[in-house]
């Protein structure tokens, strides 16, 4: 019973949140230009203002994190490499592969990730850091990674490894904005500096208003997808995100000796659905459009039941 409550107290107030920016989009309350418009804030101010200071006021403290940072970087590497497996089996065609393999690693750490920790308590770890603060120092990096990754495996479906894929991976992380605030964080921690406490106010508030309002942003979004005839390469790539990507970092962080509490913010983290931005990003490096709509759309059913059974039995 209490295992229930907590999974209902934890899960439903996100999937809520999404529920009520869909329903914004299909009842036409707001305009479909400021749920776009929102999610561009979020994405441009409200997540940057969060990891920034969460980073820069924490980062010092930053060394428990290293582990699970680790069983997450490793465990996304195999499911990379287990998406690809997938894919051939498939029958995935060549230009979709890197839309495919996104969808399959890409989870939606910023705008899921963190408001489904954010909703259990707070409770301090081993080595001293609030399960909060953890969550922000794991998740800061790996989105360094996914911007790279994500680059890569969609220029690789197109081209072959070259001087031409440079110029549109450079672009695209140069013009990420939760990236160039992970940097500046860690950069200022490492530096020694305080933030003004003014500064510091108006960038928690920022930050607090990320969350929220990219749960509405990802509602809207799905409204706007379409899934199309052909379901199973979406649900393929959905379930390697959703199902395949938690069981192989459970026994990633088994076998490399992590504690029970890190794994199971490490296991919310790898079971998010598939990010929204990687639809975006399979549009401007002419990936397959249809399929990362569909990916996203089922990732958020899939993830669902994956997250209620780590939250509830670990």
């Amino acid at each position: 019973m209490v295992g229930g409550m907590l999974v209902l107290n934890t899960l439903a107030p996100v999937f809520l949140l999404i529920a009520v920016g869909a329903g914004l989009q299909l009842t036409k309350l707001v305009s479909a230009d400021f749920l776009k418009e929102a999610n561009r804030v979020t994405y441009w101010l409200g997540l940057p203002a969060l990891l920034f200071s969460q980073l820069a006021g924490s980062f010092r403290d930053a060394g428990g994190a290293g582990a699970m940072f680790t069983v997450m970087l490793v465990a996304t590497l195999f499911v990379t490499a287990a998406a690809y497996g997938v894919a051939v089996l498939l029958r995935v065609p060549g230009a979709a592969l890197g839309t495919f393999v996104q969808g399959g690693f890409r989870g939606n750490l910023a705008f899921v990730g963190l408001p489904v920790i954010f909703s259990l308590p707070d409770a301090p770890l081993a080595w001293g850091v609030s399960a909060r603060t953890a969550a922000v120092l794991t998740v800061a990096p790996m989105m360094v990674f996914y911007n790279v990754a994500g680059v890569v495996v969609l220029l690789l479906s197109q081209h072959r490894l070259g001087w031409g894929m440079v110029k549109p991976f450079l672009r695209q992380l140069v013009t990420t904005p939760p990236l160039i605030a992970t940097l500046a964080g860690i950069g200022w921690a490492l530096a020694g500096w305080t933030l003004p406490a003014a500064v510091d106010k108006a960038l928690t508030a920022l930050g607090e208003m990320a969350l929220p309002l990219g749960l509405l942003g990802v509602g809207g979004s799905l409204v706007a997808v379409k899934l199309g005839a052909t379901w199973r390469r979406p649900l393929g790539s959905a379930l390697v995100k959703t199902a395949l990507a938690p069981l192989l970092g459970w026994a990633v962080g088994r076998a490399l000796g992590l504690g029970a509490a890190e794994l199971k913010l490490v296991l919310i983290l790898l079971a998010c659905p598939t990010a929204i931005v990687s639809y975006t990003m399979a549009i401007e490096l002419k990936g397959d459009e249809s399929l990362a709509a569909g990916t996203i759309s089922l990732s958020v059913l899939t993830s669902l039941v994956s997250l209620a059974v780590i939250v509830g039995l670990m």
